[in-house]
């Protein structure tokens, strides 16, 4: 009951951008997916130590673009994507070692490493948008 009122509040803003809502709520299902996954792992020290880096740069994306979308620039607004951009392409190298070292299920880190790179072209596309658009702000 109280996460669905939290649930409604949160949807109460006015002249919310429902592409950037769907987009962020990507970006948290799959900081919730890397978590799963991170738990699936073994408790050995190289899993361990790969889990730690995982968990870090899978979780970081979601709440930098949260961070983007408050921005007080258009060129914040670039840095932030970018921020979260990079955490992403680190998360696609973890995810890439955790297949080639652990047994564990393929196909959840398939779709894992596919939404991924979906997530990282669509943050590149909106970057690329945001430049163009600081280039027209300034006349250029």
């Amino acid at each position: 009951m109280e996460s669905n009122l939290l649930s409604a509040f949160i949807g109460m803003s006015i002249g919310r951008d429902t592409r950037a809502d769907g987009l962020e709520g990507r970006l948290v299902q799959f900081a919730i997916d890397i978590v799963k996954v991170v738990g699936e792992l073994p408790q050995n020290f190289q899993a361990k130590h790969i889990a730690s880096q995982l968990l870090r740069s899978g979780t970081a994306a979601a709440p930098n673009y949260a961070e983007a979308r408050a921005a007080e620039s258009r060129a914040d607004f670039i840095h932030k994507l970018g921020v979260a951009l990079k955490e992403l392409n680190e998360t696609a190298v973890w995810l890439r070692i955790i297949r080639g070292s652990f047994h564990m299920e393929t196909n959840l880190l398939a779709i894992l490493v596919a939404e991924n790179t979906d997530l990282c072209r669509i943050l590149v596309a909106s970057i690329q948008t945001a430049r163009r658009n600081k280039r027209k702000d300034n006349g250029h």
